[in-house]
Formats: structure tokens, sequence, C-alpha cells
């Protein structure tokens, strides 16, 4: 993956969804006659979206804002998965996998 992974998790997630550039960038507040002019440009990486940008979009697009910045399909495909989870459930998962990792180290 390139050096920053915003552009290609950002196509991917708009696609997912459904959702044009011009309807996401009106969504997260863009003007319309910019909204797709916009959005093409973070897509492209020729720009990169300040963090509450990213913000905005994360929460139209239903993806927990970290998924932005994974580097491989794996680990975007978690932090979705993650982010659907209760509190109660995530620290389930991080004594399930800190016990996964205290039996390997022995």
């Amino acid at each position: 993956m390139a050096d920053n992974p915003i552009p290609i998790r950002l196509k991917q997630a708009r696609k997912r969804a459904g959702i044009t550039q011009k309807n996401l960038g009106v969504m997260i507040g863009m003007d319309e006659s910019s909204a797709s002019g916009r959005m093409n440009h973070y897509e492209k990486g020729r720009h990169t979206p300040d963090i509450s940008t990213l913000k905005k979009m994360a929460e139209a697009l239903g993806v927990p804002l970290n998924y932005f910045f994974c580097e491989d399909d794996a680990s975007a495909e978690l932090a979705c998965l993650i982010g659907k989870m209760s509190g109660s459930e995530k620290k389930k998962l991080i004594e399930s996998l800190k016990s996964c990792s205290d039996e390997e180290s022995e």
C-alpha cells in the first residue's frame, strides 16, 4: 500500500456505502458545486483531509476513524468489526488477545 492509506480506504468505504463522491461531500457539509471535485482530490491522494473532515466522513460512511489509517485490508476489516462492538465486548476481546499472547510467550 502507498505511504498514505487514506485515499484507498476512503474510496473503498464510499463505494461499499453506495454513495457518490458528490453526495458524500454534501453529507459532510461541503458546498454542492465543489463537493465532487474535493472528494475526488482526497481519493486520488492529491490532498489529505484534516482530522475533523475525516471524522465527518467516518460517521457518514459508518466506519471508525482509525479505519482510514489501516495499512492492510485485514487491519481495516478488524477496525470496522471492533468499532461495532460494545465496550464490554471490546474488554473481553482484549483479555482474550492478552491470553493468547501470554500463551505464545511461554
